[in-house]
């Protein structure tokens, strides 16, 4: 994130992929992400400029490599969380603040597993690709 930060150049396109999340994410909102695939497409593209405005100074596929290994275990560690915290959420039941907490959490943890994760598994592929071709064809 450092990187993303490092530079005025890249501060600014950090901030403009930022704003384009922002702009998709309130339009998925907008549309609606319940069965709508344009929705979900535009949650999608919100979540990969997320990931982009992170990466994007990254120039070798070391890099992109374990992004792809964190979003697979992250993808792993968010849907055991979600299923735990949906699970407490029902068994404490009835009224009160804490289940609507631990259902709210759940539901974060699932947005995350099915939002972020793919996105940044998509996002470290490409980027591998793109920069492994980059470090081997360049001279």
């Amino acid at each position: 994130m450092i990187e993303a930060l490092s530079t005025p150049r890249n501060r600014n396109r950090t901030f403009v992929l930022l704003a384009v999340c922002g702009v998709m994410a309130i339009a998925a909102a907008a549309t609606g992400i319940d069965d709508n695939p344009p929705g979900l497409l535009l949650a999608f593209l919100s979540a990969c400029a997320l990931i982009l405005a992170f990466v994007h100074p990254w120039r070798i596929s070391k890099k992109f490599c374990s992004l792809i290994y964190a979003s697979i275990l992250g993808f792993i560690l968010f849907a055991v969380l979600h299923n735990l915290f949906e699970f407490a959420a029902s068994k404490l039941g009835g009224l009160g603040l804490l289940p609507v907490l631990l259902s709210g959490a759940g539901g974060a943890f699932f947005l995350a597993a099915t939002l972020l994760c793919p996105s940044a598994l998509l996002v470290g592929v490409v980027g591998a690709v793109a920069m492994y071709w980059r470090e081997h064809h360049s001279q």
